[in-house]
C-alpha cells in the first residue's frame, strides 16, 4: 500500500531559490510571530479584561470617566497600545495567509494584501493617535460638556 501527499491548495508555486541564494524567510517569521503574538495576546487580552470587567464595581462602572481615569496613567496606555498593534499586524498576518491559500491570480493576490496591508496601516495610525491624544477635559470646553470629574475651568 502506498500513501502519497497530494499538492497544496495553494494554485500557485514559487519558484526555487538556488542555493548560492540566502534571503529572509518571510513565511517562517510570520508563523513564528502568529505564535508568539497569540500567547502575549492571550495575557494582554485577559489582563484587560479583568481590569475592566471584575476590578472595582464590575462592568457597571464603565463610562467615560473610567476610561479617561485609566488613560491617565501611561501604564494603561502602552498596555492598550501594545494589544491593538498585536491584534492588529496578528489578524492582518492571518488574512495574508488566507489570501495566499485561496486566491488563484498573482494580481488579485497582490490586492487583496495590499488592501490587507492599508486597512492595518490605517487603523493601527487612528488608534495610536485615539489612545495618546485622548483629553476627557480639553481646555477652553462649556463646563455644562465636560464629565463631573474635570476641574473647574
Amino acid at each position: 500500500m502506498s500513501n502519497t501527499i497530494e499538492a497544496p491548495r495553494s494554485p500557485y508555486t514559487r519558484t526555487p531559490r538556488s542555493s548560492g541564494t540566502r534571503g529572509v524567510n518571510w513565511e517562517k517569521w510570520g508563523w513564528i510571530y502568529m505564535r508568539v503574538s497569540g500567547v502575549v495576546l492571550v495575557v494582554l487580552i485577559f489582563g484587560h479584561l479583568f481590569v475592566n470587567l471584575m476590578v472595582g464595581t464590575g462592568v457597571s462602572a464603565l463610562d467615560f470617566a473610567f476610561v479617561g481615569g485609566k488613560w491617565s496613567d501611561p501604564f494603561w496606555k502602552v498596555w492598550d497600545v501594545t494589544m491593538l498593534w498585536l491584534a492588529l499586524i496578528h489578524g492582518g498576518n492571518g488574512m495574508r495567509t488566507i489570501v495566499n491559500d485561496y486566491a488563484s491570480a498573482r494580481l488579485t493576490r497582490g490586492i487583496f494584501k495590499g488592501a490587507i496591508l492599508a486597512a492595518v496601516v490605517v487603523l493601527i495610525v487612528l488608534g495610536t493617535l485615539v489612545v495618546f491624544t485622548f483629553d476627557p477635559c480639553p481646555a477652553g470646553s462649556p463646563a455644562d460638556l465636560l464629565p463631573s470629574f474635570c476641574p473647574a475651568s
